[in-house]
């Protein structure tokens, strides 16, 4: 095995792709493309399959059926998808990088760094422009990336919960500002900043569409380079460095990365806690893969995740709607208890 991984590492980089991985892709997509299609269908103004596939190619049965498919449902849609797609790509990033299953953007404080530097701006300066909210989103989430990383890295070895331990306790410091802030603003400013915390996406449109698949594809030849420090990342900093890899860079490098992708989304459609940690973790229960395969993956079931949670959350108490952040923690909540619980079995086996 090692022999193969420094052949990878050293020489041409090649891939083997399972079958079952890419079948278990080609599973989630479809779904996803099915969840689309329901999600153009439902809501107040309702459309049948035939009818919502046809308007998207231009063949529409009304000129409302135009507006409210291509002005509001689907690029609702397609954020969804997208920022969800961005969150797992960033929990499977730091899950690997940290070698801990618990990492996630939204648990370890990223998220809330991401969101206290956007809703300061909100409050303060209610007319920044929001195409610089990605910006604004990455300087807060680098700043507590940092921060945490720093702490959590004082001592050599030890525990791996550090991590957690140490992003969970950041985490809620910035809540709490971020808390502040909300209760001492203007009503009518810390209103609107509170709809966008709570990770909905029922406002997103064209422009969010095209930061974040603007973002998608700046950072993809990054994201395809990843798979190969991942590779080396994954087995342990001393056998990394056996293999030639540079530890300190290729962490830093990826957490950067990491840190980019969340603060997209965050700035996009506002925190949604729990599908960093999720997404990963279902695709590695679908199909052992490589890194590279694996990013793919978790990207496929972070889409699928999201774009399912916007749609459960217009529909279940119609025509009232549901934050598909909300949808999310209903989801994530018991699943990371039983990370907890399982990873404290293993240490105590």
């Amino acid at each position: 095995m090692t022999a193969e991984v420094v052949e990878r590492l050293e020489g041409p980089l090649t891939f083997r792709v399972p079958a079952r991985a890419l079948s278990v892709v080609a599973l989630l997509l479809s779904s996803s493309l099915g969840v689309l299609v329901v999600a153009l269908m439902s809501g107040s103004f309702p459309l049948t399959a035939v009818q919502s596939i046809a308007t998207l190619f231009g063949v529409a049965p009304s000129d409302t059926a135009t507006t409210v498919v291509w002005e509001f449902r689907f690029p609702r849609a397609l954020v969804a998808a997208m920022a969800g797609a961005l969150l797992a790509l960033s929990g499977a990033i730091l899950q690997t990088v940290t070698r801990n299953a618990l990492a996630d953007p939204s648990l370890v404080g990223v998220s809330q760094g991401a969101g206290l530097a956007v809703v300061a701006t909100l409050i303060a300066f209610p007319e920044t422009p929001p195409a610089l909210r990605p910006l604004l989103a990455f300087g807060g989430a680098l700043t507590v990336a940092v921060v945490i990383l720093s702490i959590s890295a004082r001592r050599a070895g030890g525990a791996t919960m550090r991590f957690i331990l140490t992003g969970i306790g950041v985490a809620a410091f910035i809540s709490a500002c971020t808390q502040a802030l909300l209760t001492y603003g203007e009503i009518d400013r810390a209103l609107a900043a509170l709809g966008w915390l709570a990770g909905s996406v029922h406002a997103a449109g064209w422009g969010e569409v095209r930061s974040l698949a603007l973002g998608l594809a700046l950072l993809s030849p990054i994201l395809i380079w990843s798979a190969r420090p991942m590779t080396a990342l994954r087995m342990g900093p001393d056998v990394a460095v056996g293999l030639g890899a540079s530890v300190r860079r290729d962490r830093n490098l990826l957490v950067i990365v990491s840190v980019a992708l969340a603060a997209l989304a965050v700035a996009a459609v506002g925190p949604l806690g729990f599908v960093g940690l999720v997404a990963p973790h279902i695709a590695r229960r679908l199909a052992r893969s490589g890194p590279g395969l694996h990013l793919v993956l978790s990207a496929s079931a972070g889409a699928l995740m999201v774009s399912t949670a916007d749609l459960l959350g217009r529909l279940l108490f119609a025509p009232v709607q549901l934050p598909a952040g909300l949808v999310t923690a209903v989801i994530g909540a018991p699943v990371f208890v039983w990370l907890i619980l399982r990873s404290q079995a293993r240490s105590q086996l």
